[in-house]
């Protein structure tokens, strides 16, 4: 009996320290997860048009920099948006890796989509337009007996001088 004590004691205490790893690193995991959510929503500066955490200029300033300040504005405790704000306002609107949905925005977010829808209303009329055309028949030969074939062939000789 004792023997079972002490293994379910140890098995207990293996339980207790594997949720404990799971809670600590859950919590790491979460802020990982917020600080790529939000690297991913701006760009490096630096000219290379990649997104911020994906920037691979070896010494670029400007990921290091801006990954700093990401940090940083993490660590006060900034919501989400007044870190893309504060962004915004040092870096101009290119900082954004995808366009706002608010004012003359929306029409980055709409043009694909009117042009694909566009495009495929032209190739439907044209596909239409080319099958409603009347096919050309094959026209049956002349019938023409002998004296007016040569006939025919005279006149060409004589037109073409040959």
């Amino acid at each position: 009996m004792k023997l079972e004590t002490r293994n379910s004691k140890l098995l207990r205490a293996a339980q207790l320290l594997l949720i404990a790893l799971l809670a600590v690193g859950s919590i790491g995991a979460d802020n990982d997860a917020h600080f790529n959510m939000l690297g991913h929503k701006l760009m490096c500066m630096c000219g290379c048009g990649q997104v911020l955490l994906e920037c691979n200029h070896v010494g670029c300033a400007y990921s290091d920099r801006m990954r700093n300040e990401l940090t940083a504005a993490m660590e006060r405790g900034d919501s989400d948006s007044l870190v893309l704000q504060s962004f915004v306002q040092k870096y101009g609107n290119t900082v954004l890796s995808a366009p706002t949905t608010t004012g003359f925005n929306r029409v980055a977010w709409i043009m694909p989509f009117a042009v694909f829808a566009a495009a495929l209303v032209l190739t439907v009329w044209l596909v239409r337009l080319w099958k409603s055309r009347a096919v050309a028949q094959p026209v049956a030969p002349a019938q023409l007996g002998d004296p007016e074939l040569d006939e025919l062939r005279k006149k060409a000789r004589q037109e073409t001088e040959f």
